[in-house]
């Protein structure tokens, strides 16, 4: 069976990722998403196991302790992590697999993972990226502006990703990163495997 891709996808809070990365899971059955650990509190709506596995800090050092993560971080005072298993079942199993993930994640994945394909989601502006923060209406206006200014120094590592997409117009940027997967599908080491039948009666 060919192995799955690996797609990570980064972008500042509030520039849209995850939105996209949802429509890109209701429009392909062949995509899985990574669901990450966190030590974070729930936001309102968000459903344990379905947007994070949330986790006590005691049970997330120990996952740590016991190598399970295959990257993590601290962002804005909490801890995220991505357990190996849930990124090497699906790909072994032939799916496509996204990690979300910031930029600290998405450089330790690169070093076990070198033909993951990394994309970095950009807002339109930073006053865009203010304004959608603030009209979560879940942060005080200090909290804003200290997320503010971590997504500009989170966004300063823009190029250290293969692709680059501007999160303006959102049925652009869903279109840009469906390129990206399928252009990835079409490669020719992954083609070339997975038709080698085919491929041997043609030649």
């Amino acid at each position: 069976m060919t192995l799955g891709n690996l797609f990570i996808i980064t972008a500042a809070s509030g520039a849209g990722k995850t939105s996209l990365i949802k429509a890109l899971l209701a429009k392909d059955a062949h995509l899985k998403l990574s669901i990450s650990h966190t030590t974070r509190k729930p936001r309102p709506g968000e459903v344990d196991g379905s947007d994070y596995h949330f986790v006590d800090d005691a049970s997330f050092l120990r996952m740590l302790g016991e190598a399970q993560f295959l990257e993590s971080a601290e962002v804005h005072e909490a801890r995220y992590g991505t357990s190996q298993a849930a990124v090497d079942g699906p790909l072994n199993a032939g799916f496509d697999v996204i990690l979300e993930i910031d930029w600290q994640g998405a450089e330790q994945v690169r070093r076990l993972y070198p033909k993951a394909v990394s994309i970095f989601v950009l807002p339109p502006s930073v006053e865009t990226l203010a304004h959608r923060l603030n009209t979560r209406g879940q942060d005080s206006s200090e909290t804003i502006a200290k997320r503010v200014a971590a997504a500009r120094e989170e966004m300063r590592h823009v190029s250290e990703f293969d692709y680059v997409t501007i999160n303006d117009d959102f049925a652009i940027a869903l279109q840009d990163i469906s390129a990206i997967i399928r252009a990835q599908r079409l490669a020719s080491a992954v083609q070339l495997q997975r038709y080698a039948s085919l491929i041997s009666t043609l030649t």
